[in-house]
């Protein structure tokens, strides 16, 4: 069955066919659609607005810098991010490769991600990831591709097809700060763990990325208002 032009001006068939992208306008109609269907983030919505997109530029500079995000602060690895780039700039595969491991811990690198950026940086080389060919790929697909590096796991896939990709339907796995979030907006008396916040996020399909968003957008948007 088609959709009429007078449907789609109305938006009755719009907000179930995700798109395979995020963008400014879809972002919208994917908070628009899940505030009707959730009253907990349409109160987020009401309180702080919509969700910055936070897009990321796809390629190996991102990639590494999300390999940097893995279980220390933003603003840590951001530290480390700048520092590198400014160093090796552009920063490429094989500038990384370039750099020692005195200049890489200067730069604010451990040992362990100092390996997995070279190991990240080899097989972009050596053609064992292609990046560009990631980005054609469907999610379930990309994330199996970069998950077989070692470094890249499966929070750092889904980040990167959820900021990098843009995909509307990625919900991170093992975000720390997307489990708080939920726990304080869906006032429950636990940190929820993996497996239950998968389950909840089924509610979310197909705009799971969305949900995402929302979350972390209260999640620092509510820290700015209540700082401890």
């Amino acid at each position: 069955m088609t959709t009429s032009s007078k449907d789609r001006e109305k938006g009755k068939a719009l907000p179930e066919s995700t798109p395979r992208v995020l963008t400014e306008r879809t972002l919208s109609l994917g908070v628009r659609v899940l505030s009707k269907r959730d009253d907990d983030l349409a109160r987020i919505v009401e309180a702080y607005g919509k969700p910055p997109m936070w897009e990321r530029t796809p390629g190996f500079p991102t990639l590494l810098h999300i390999i940097l995000e893995q279980q220390v602060s933003l603003a840590s690895a951001r530290s480390a991010f700048q520092k590198v780039s400014a160093i090796a700039s552009p920063l490429t595969p094989w500038r990384f490769l370039e750099l020692d491991d005195a200049t890489l811990k200067m730069a604010g690198f451990s040992r362990q991600k100092t390996a997995y950026g070279r190991i990240l940086s080899q097989a972009i080389l050596d053609g064992g990831l292609d990046l560009d060919l990631v980005a054609f790929m469907d999610d379930d697909q990309a994330r199996e591709e970069l998950i077989k590096i070692k470094g890249v796991g499966r929070w750092t896939a889904d980040i990167y097809l959820l900021m990098a990709l843009n995909r509307p339907d990625v919900w991170p796995r093992g975000d720390l700060a997307l489990a708080s979030a939920v726990q304080k907006v869906k006032r429950l008396r636990s940190l929820p763990g993996n497996e239950r916040l998968e389950n909840l996020s089924e509610k979310w399909r197909p705009w799971r990325a969305v949900a995402a968003r929302l979350f972390w957008h209260y999640y620092l948007s509510s820290r700015k208002s209540n700082p401890k």
